[in-house]
């Protein structure tokens, strides 16, 4: 990518978008275009393609998605499929109608099977049962991966899926039946440590283990990716394979491990009760990067480093 190359990023308002953001400003990209969901509702098939043919992007980062917790995908399984098919169907289509060079779709590790066998790569996809409590969400990203190759061998695009883990970090969402894991405990703790409580109440067991990276690597890894040499980004959207790359930190911890740590950043010094009676959802969900690390990337911010800075967003944004 040019510096003056012209960059869609749809979503840029999100966790995932607005570190796409902050990464290509900071490496100084200056023509991106930018729509707010007011401004562009990108489940209106007509009003994502007058914007492509105003504003004709080069370059896309595809990071716009409803997402939540198991609370979330729970309540709202219609809208969690049926917004995010929308959207990724609306902006996979209108990339290809205006002959953008490349473009990158982010989806979530919970495309795998329920029961994947540890560490997931990329060949996994499709080997067994999805995890029920997010299955719509799920099956709405493995459609924007199939998209992204159907494109590339009908019609020679250039769109690659790229799969993060768990996120976390600025611009996060501290709503407890809307967000996931690690926001939610941030915002427990804060409130239990400011009321006196003697206690904050988690859902599940604690035993399931999850991973969790740093929005800002995140975005690090995602322009990384678009701005391969031409080389290197062809093997991964040729082949016999879905054009996929896992995007993870490398270790993972339990439920209970990580509320331990959160606990002991924001300062609460109370019990943490688990509630067996709540879902636990997928017992481990544990990213092999080691494609992506093989061109280059590594995560660099360790999680109570990036727990820290969360919070401290969660303090400026929230807490007042």
């Amino acid at each position: 990518m040019d510096k003056d190359s012209k960059i869609y990023i749809a979503g840029h308002r999100g966790l995932a978008g607005s570190a796409i953001l902050r990464q290509l400003e900071l490496k100084g990209y200056r023509k991106l275009a930018l729509r707010a969901h007011a401004e562009l509702e990108l489940t209106d098939q007509a009003a994502v393609r007058g914007f492509f043919e105003r504003e004709r992007p080069e370059y896309v980062f595809l990071a716009a998605a409803k997402v939540g917790g198991i609370v979330a995908n729970s309540s709202y399984p219609a809208e969690f499929i049926h917004s995010n098919l929308a959207v990724q169907t609306n902006v996979l289509h209108e990339s290809w109608r205006i002959g953008v060079k490349r473009l990158l779709f982010l989806g979530s590790s919970c495309i795998y099977p329920r029961d994947c066998p540890q560490p997931m790569k990329e060949e996994y996809l499709l080997t067994g049962p999805l995890e029920s409590t997010n299955r719509p969400y799920a099956v709405a990203k493995i459609a924007g991966i199939e998209m992204c190759w159907s494109y590339n061998r009908q019609y020679g695009t250039n769109f690659l899926a790229a799969m993060p883990t768990n996120l976390y970090g600025p611009g996060d969402s501290y709503d407890l039946n809307n967000s996931h894991v690690l926001p939610a405990l941030i915002r427990k703790m804060h409130e239990a440590m400011k009321a006196g409580a003697g206690e904050v109440v988690i859902w599940g067991s604690g035993a399931p283990l999850r991973e969790l990276l740093y929005s800002e690597d995140m975005a690090e890894a995602c322009v990384h990716l678009l701005d391969l040499p031409s080389a290197e980004f062809s093997k991964l959207i040729s082949g016999r394979e879905p054009p996929l790359v896992n995007i993870g930190y490398g270790e993972d911890q339990s439920i209970a491990e990580l509320a331990h740590t959160v606990a002991r950043v924001v300062g609460f010094r109370g019990k943490l009760r688990f509630d067996t009676s709540k879902p636990d959802g997928t017992p481990r969900k544990l990213l092999d990067s080691g494609r992506i690390k093989a061109l280059g990337w590594k995560p660099r911010t360790r999680l109570d480093e990036g727990i820290a800075l969360a919070y401290k967003d969660f303090l400026s944004r929230y807490a007042g």
